[in-house]
């Protein structure tokens, strides 16, 4: 893995004591899809742990979260950004988010169309507890490589673009959250800055 990727070990459904072998490895940054089993480790494991939320969100559980989590990479709606700038503001604390976006050609994937993110891009002032940090994205579950590599390219392409028009100045709107275990490899290859790997770290589900 390259130095400049950041690499979130996805622990979803695994027990404590897999995700213990891979902390005592000297790796401190795991990711969970569901709200309630994210609690569960964070109370259960050591606080170093930085805990990433990867899927999808919603808005009444955001409460149980925003107290401790590292980044919240499923962000797909002004709604749900609203409500975690709420909790946030509550507890003081400002949270980490990836905008997730709609690059794939399956209806099942979450993420916000160009209309809906530039919407929340205008907005984005008024969210004072919310600190962008970039944009993630899902591409086609496919083996055509060609389709994968044109949706990671275009996320790269729209994060470039977004960067320039929204966060020229600020250096945390730096991430680009695309790459699984089958496909990280072209992700990295088209300038992912952080990849979502389960699989390959712990076996099969």
């Amino acid at each position: 893995m390259p130095s400049d990727v950041t690499l979130v070990a996805i622990s979803k459904t695994k027990p404590f004591i897999d995700i213990m072998e891979v902390y005592e490895e000297g790796h401190r940054i795991f990711g969970e899809n569901k709200v309630q089993e994210l609690v569960e480790k964070y109370d259960g494991l050591p606080k170093d742990i930085e805990w990433h939320l990867v899927g999808h969100l919603q808005s009444n559980k955001v409460k149980y979260i925003v107290p401790f989590v590292s980044m919240i990479h499923s962000v797909d709606s002004l709604k749900l950004l609203q409500e975690i700038n709420k909790q946030g503001e509550k507890i003081h604390r400002k949270i980490n988010i990836l905008l997730q976006v709609y690059i794939a050609k399956e209806e099942t994937k979450f993420g916000l169309d160009d209309n809906e993110l530039d919407e929340i891009l205008k907005q984005k002032n008024t969210l004072s507890n919310i600190q962008f940090c970039g944009l993630m994205g899902m591409a086609t579950n496919t083996d055509d490589e060609k389709v994968v590599r044109n949706e990671f390219k275009s996320l790269k392409d729209l994060f470039k673009k977004v960067k320039a028009e929204y966060f020229l100045n600020d250096a945390s709107f730096k991430e680009i959250s695309m790459g699984m275990s089958g496909d990280y490899q072209i992700a990295i290859e088209e300038g992912s800055t952080m990849v979502r790997v389960g699989s390959s770290i712990f076996g099969g589900r």
